[in-house]
């Protein structure tokens, strides 16, 4: 029987961390302040698995490295994505590539925690959607979820990858409550997208906190008529193209919406794969709805006009599906 409780995202992340060091001594946790902030899982574990650490990023990602090499499957919380630069040669020059370069002979089974996203006016040093270059590193895999339950299955999946894991998790979406299995082992699959919503006319592909602005959006266009498939990717890294193309061979249409900026992102990845595949499917240009290429700014008024918004996306939804072409077999 698979019963859920109503939890924030926060806390099934953390619900999943705890299942998995109990599952599991070789799992550890390390950040600036995490024994402080969760005296439970020290009480549970022991300070030899739940460390505070100096306020140096390179140095709490170059212990972790050292020690997922060492046999240990640590878990690092660096509290925000753009503290992460600090830890881009530990992350980048060693987890990602070092599996690679010793064939195979080392694990860095290393999962990397950071808050994205605007939305709480902390300024552009602590609001930077930095997850297209992660994606671009190879050897790391990348995890945005836009659920509590996402959240939960998604931590337990890459704790128990032998790869390096970032999971970013949006900060507006950190306390908002969602309905979450108990099964200590829901487990998410890496690399498996969800449709969120079902539609016929147009497909909208986002991740993290977009999802939920795109099902708003899906929901207004129903009311004029309009059906929107939403798909939530979850994992960025591997990437589901397979979901994707198989909605947009049906639909005709695709949107990609993300708070990231448009230079470089997924967006644009997304549609040079569906033109390259899905090119006779399509019944309109695809569409990307982003964030401007500006800084994220600390005004409340000034984040909600830079985050991609739900008008934006019907605006653009309505001038795709007015196309008179008609639809193409797959």
């Amino acid at each position: 029987m698979n019963i859920t409780i109503p939890m924030t995202a926060q806390e099934a992340l953390y619900q999943g961390l705890r299942e998995e060091m109990q599952r599991d001594e070789r799992v550890m946790i390390m950040g600036e302040g995490v024994a402080t902030l969760h005296p439970d899982l020290v009480q549970s574990f022991g300070a030899q698995r739940v460390r505070n650490t100096p306020l140096s990023e390179a140095i709490v990602a170059g212990c972790a490295v050292g020690a997922a090499a060492s046999g240990l499957r640590p878990v690092i919380d660096m509290l925000y994505a753009p503290f992460l630069t600090y830890a881009m040669d530990a992350l980048v020059n060693s987890a990602g590539k070092l599996r690679y370069m010793s064939g195979g002979q080392f694990s860095f089974p290393l999962v990397t925690l950071a808050q994205t996203g605007a939305g709480w006016g902390v300024g552009a040093q602590h609001s930077h959607n930095l997850e297209a270059w992660f994606v671009h590193c190879p050897g790391l895999k990348v995890l945005m979820p836009a659920t509590p339950a996402d959240l939960k299955g998604l931590i337990k999946s890459a704790i128990r990858d032998d790869n390096p894991v970032v999971l970013l998790t949006d900060m507006t979406l950190g306390y908002q409550p969602g309905d979450v299995p108990t099964d200590p082992e829901h487990l998410v699959p890496i690399g498996q997208a969800r449709v969120a919503r079902a539609g016929r006319d147009l497909t909208l592909v986002s991740y993290s906190k977009a999802v939920h602005t795109c099902l708003a959006a899906a929901q207004a266009l129903a009311a004029q008529g309009v059906e929107a498939e939403v798909i939530d990717l979850r994992s960025l890294k591997p990437l589901d193209m397979a979901t994707v193309l198989r909605s947009v061979r049906r639909t005709g249409r695709l949107m990609v919406v993300h708070e990231a900026g448009p230079l470089c992102g997924l967006g644009a990845e997304i549609a040079a794969q569906v033109a390259e595949q899905a090119f006779s499917a399509l019944r309109a240009p695809v569409r990307r709805i982003t964030s401007a290429d500006v800084p994220t700014p600390a005004s409340h008024a000034l984040e909600q006009a830079f985050a991609p918004g739900v008008d934006a996306i019907v605006e653009a939804a309505l001038t795709l599906t007015q196309d008179p072409r008609p639809a193409q077999a797959a």
